[in-house]
Formats: C-alpha cells, structure tokens, sequence
C-alpha cells in the first residue's frame, strides 16, 4: 500500500491526505469515528491517513498502535506520527522496528509540542534530540543496522519518513534555511507544511523547495497542510498558539465581524483557499479535528 503512494509523491497527480486522532477510547475498531472514515473513505478519494501522536500534548491513545488497527481496518496507507517529547531513541527505534511486521512503514517525524501546552502537567519531557535523530533511526534501519550499530539478524521492509515545516516566517529566508537543513541531512520523502493561510506563502513555499530540491539533487515533495477556520475563536487560537502558522488580519477581522454568519464566512475563506493551493499544487494534507463532516463540505459539495 505505502509504495503507491510514495511513487504518487512524484508525479502531479491530485494527491489528498487526512488527519486522524485517535479517541480517547480503548475501542478502535468498531468505533464510531472509525465507522465515519470508513464512510467517509468510500466517498472522497483519500490517499493515506496521517495519525497523530498526542498533539499539543494532549493525552491520546499509542499512535503506532492505533496506526496500525486504522491502517488495518480501511485498508489504505497510514502515516504514523512520532516524535521525540515522550520516548528515548531506544524506545523509537524498538517500535519502529517491531511496527515493520505489522506493515506499519510509514513515520512523520516530529520533534514534538512542549508539555506546557498539554493536559499532562505531570509528565516530563523527553526530548533527547529534534525530529532529525528520528530519520537517522529510519535510515540505518533501512540499511539494517539498529540505534547500537548491531546488524538485523532478518531483512526487513523499507520504511519511509517524512518532516514537518512551518508555513510562515517573518523572514522567509529563515524558513528556507530550515527546510534546506531538513532535506539535506533527513532526506524526506515528504515534507508536511503547517496549515497555509496565503497563496503567497505557498508560493514562496514551492519556490524555496524547488531551489533546494535543484541544489541538493533531491526529490523531496512538499503537502500543503490545510485546516479550515470556520469560526473567529479557531482562527485567534491558530494565530496565537501554533508556532510557525499566520492567519491574515484580514480574516481574523472578517471573522469577528461576522458574528452568526461566522461559520458561513468561514467556509468562503476556506474554500477560496483551498482552490488557490490546489491550483499551484494538488497536494493536500487535510487537518480538521476529526470534524470529518469538513471533508465532505470541501470534497464533495
């Protein structure tokens, strides 16, 4: 399943991701949420879920497990995200490695949301290195060495990773140095954008990673992550407290002045958007909070 999507990664084709998070529920399968996406899977023609891993430090269920009971149920690629707030790089690599035989192959690499931000005041941070020491993982697994150096006794299936980039920078060549150090020492397949809010932005996006991708030799595609804002308190909570994301004043304004109109004004702002990204580039990471009824408002109607 995952190598045709990762050979779709190349080519221009129309390409749309989900975002899944696990219920806060020891029932997957058979589970209401699951019900809808297998629904709503039957109806829009989603390449791969992306699973989520505790964000913003919210407690949720094991994302690798959850990936693989959803990958098993939908029948269609899962990408597991991973980062590196709760586990050591002995607990990664040992799931990754165990994951393979489930046929779990997929990991979005990511550093990972502080503590602060959570409902876990308790827990402490692991954070013993950023999201790059996770594709250094999944690169000598790839060539069959474990953390230690130690060859795999058994060949093993390949797995693919990929990163996360912010969308906005005050100063856009900050964001191409990122990007640059990404690609050049992880080597992702894909890089997964932080939701997008301008057509500038995405452009300047593109360009940056065209550059680099022509400096470097390399083929890294980029996925434009997209969440709806349909409401004036989701817009100041993504303005105010997701890193590395702007929404324009002008939304925030038309927003607030909307007042029972918000939802409406919302969707025309979104969806304009949407059609703008996908006109640059047809490949879609939809984020909406499990709100799956979203899909269908932008896929379907």
């Amino acid at each position: 399943m995952i190598e045709q999507f990762v050979a779709k990664l190349g080519t221009k084709q129309r390409l749309l991701t989900l975002e899944v998070t696990p219920p806060l529920s020891p029932i997957l399968a058979g589970s209401k949420e699951v019900e809808k996406l297998l629904t709503l899977s039957s109806e829009v023609a989603i390449d791969a879920f992306v699973c989520t891993d505790s964000p913003l430090a919210h407690f949720k269920p094991s994302s690798i497990l959850s990936s693989i009971k959803l990958q098993n149920l939908t029948h269609k690629p899962v990408v597991c995200t991973l980062g590196m707030r709760d586990r050591n790089s002995i607990a990664l690599c040992g799931d990754i490695l165990a994951a393979n035989e489930f046929g779990l192959r997929s990991f979005l690499c990511l550093t990972g949301d502080p503590i602060k931000l959570g409902d876990c005041a308790e827990s402490k941070g692991v954070f013993e290195e950023n999201s790059l020491k996770l594709m250094r993982i999944i690169h000598n697994l790839n060539e069959g060495k474990v953390l230690n150096g130690k060859a795999l006794k058994d060949s093993m299936e390949p797995i693919y990773g990929f990163q996360v980039i912010n969308s906005y920078a005050n100063n856009p060549q900050s964001l191409k140095t990122k990007m640059r150090k990404k690609i050049s020492q992880g080597k992702p397949y894909a890089l997964f954008t932080q939701p997008v809010y301008s057509k500038e932005m995405a452009e300047c996006l593109l360009q940056s990673l065209d550059e680099i991708n022509a400096e470097l030799g390399t083929h890294t595609t980029l996925i434009f992550g997209f969440f709806p804002v349909v409401n004036y308190k989701v817009a100041i909570f993504l303005r105010d407290k997701l890193p590395g994301v702007f929404i324009p004043d002008t939304w925030i304004t038309q927003l607030q002045n909307a007042k029972d109109n918000e939802y409406e004004v919302g969707l025309e702002l979104s969806r304009e958007l949407l059609t703008q990204l996908r006109s640059l580039h047809d490949k879609i990471h939809f984020m909406s909070a499990n709100k799956l009824e979203l899909v269908r408002e932008f896929y379907l109607s």
